[in-house]
């Protein structure tokens, strides 16, 4: 039986995985962005990382935490995304948390476990350095 050889100037089958994986990962840094926190939560019980990163390194959960949306980081964190995971620049989610002033989503993550003294500059650096006393509370600073 001889192998069937791609007709020309068709795509090789990696590619187009590579290119459907990336499509896929840009609907669900979107979903973070937006809060869609029942299609985070279905993809990522369906086998997506949940601490999957962008060329920032920001994760999902840190996207859905600067962005205010509690429900999709509880989602995140409740599945086993890391709350301390930091991006490129050192920020961790709590911190960004902080730092858009979003105390639902800093008590979600302070929650689960994420130490406001990680990261640079830390939630408790943040909340200092931008005159947000109000989140200092939500950090135990």
């Amino acid at each position: 039986m001889s192998e069937q050889q791609p007709e020309s100037g068709s795509e090789s089958p990696s590619a187009a995985d590579e290119r459907a994986i990336e499509e896929l990962a840009g609907r669900m840094f979107e979903a973070a962005r937006v809060g869609d926190a029942e299609t985070l939560a279905g993809y990522v019980d369906g086998g997506l990382p949940a601490n999957l990163a962008n060329d920032r390194g920001d994760t999902l959960v840190m996207l859905a935490a600067y962005h205010g949306h509690a429900d999709a980081v509880r989602a995140l964190l409740d599945r086993g995304a890391d709350p301390d995971r930091a991006n490129d620049r050192g920020q961790t989610p709590l911190a960004g948390a902080v730092f858009k002033n979003e105390p639902e989503v800093a008590a979600a993550l302070l929650a689960a476990g994420a130490d406001p003294d990680a990261g640079t500059p830390s939630a408790r650096e943040t909340a200092r350095m931008f005159g947000k006393e109000d989140m200092l509370s939500a950090t135990g600073g």
